[in-house]
């Protein structure tokens, strides 16, 4: 009985190995036919290689940055918009005015003066004053006062009273002299101012006398009339001739 028994183990234990090992044989098969999944595919792109005929400087990476554009200019604001009087003379002593207001002795500047015209008046011990009319401008000018030039330029329409009838012709001064200009050729003549021995002026009876020192006697008359303009010729002229005479003094 007890023989029985462990035989009857043995089977049944052989039986189970049996068993087992084909259970393992099954599951062993069974995976070999099962596929594994495959791995994720990546994508390979290869790096392009530069053409041989291609100029690396004129790749955007090897290109020298574009210089940035300069900017536009600005509105100067140092343009002056005024104008700047500089005043000097060629005598000591020279006092300036701007439209009648007093600006100072020479050497002298005068600022913030308003572009457009303008009457300037220069005064100097010993010397006739000088009056001129200039057009500023915006920025610095340079005026000079030039006592010791003699300027003169002056003319009048005139006729020449003879005994006997009258000629017309002008009057012409300058710092070279005096000159009458005239159809007729007789009266027409051309003197230095100070080889005037008369330079008068007779306002009643509106007649400007010349005579030439050595020469002819002149009666001259406005040619409209006007005495007041006859005057003011004789007045600048007889200056300048005084001047001139006194300059040639030893």
């Amino acid at each position: 009985m007890q023989g029985m028994n462990r035989g009857l183990f043995v089977g049944i234990g052989a039986v189970v190995g049996m068993a087992t090992v084909a259970t393992l044989v099954w599951l062993v098969s069974t995976r070999a036919r099962t596929p594994s999944p495959a791995p994720p595919s990546v994508e390979f792109t290869p790096a392009s290689s530069p053409s041989p005929t291609a100029n690396p400087a004129a790749t955007p990476s090897a290109r020298s940055p574009k210089p940035a554009e300069p900017a536009a200019p600005k509105p100067d604001s140092a343009v002056p918009t005024t104008g700047t009087l500089l005043f000097e003379s060629d005598v000591p002593e020279t006092t300036v005015f701007i439209d009648r207001v007093f600006v100072g002795t020479l050497p002298a500047k005068s600022e913030n003066v308003t572009p457009g015209s303008h009457q300037l008046t220069f005064s100097a011990p010993g010397y006739d004053g000088i009056r001129m009319t200039i057009d500023v401008e915006p920025g610095t000018r340079t005026i000079t006062a030039k006592f010791k030039e003699i300027v003169l330029d002056e003319r009048a329409n005139v006729t020449h009273k003879h005994a006997i009838g009258s000629c017309a012709g002008v009057l012409r001064a300058s710092p070279q002299g005096l000159q009458y200009e005239t159809t007729n050729a007789g009266d027409a003549f051309s003197t230095p101012l100070p080889s005037l021995e008369t330079f008068e002026l007779d306002y009643l009876s509106k007649t400007l006398k010349v005579k030439i020192r050595g020469g002819k006697t002149y009666n001259f008359a406005d040619s409209e009339g006007n005495v007041d303009r006859l005057y003011a010729f004789h007045q600048t002229v007889d200056k300048v001739r005084k001047r001139l005479i006194s300059k040639n003094r030893p």
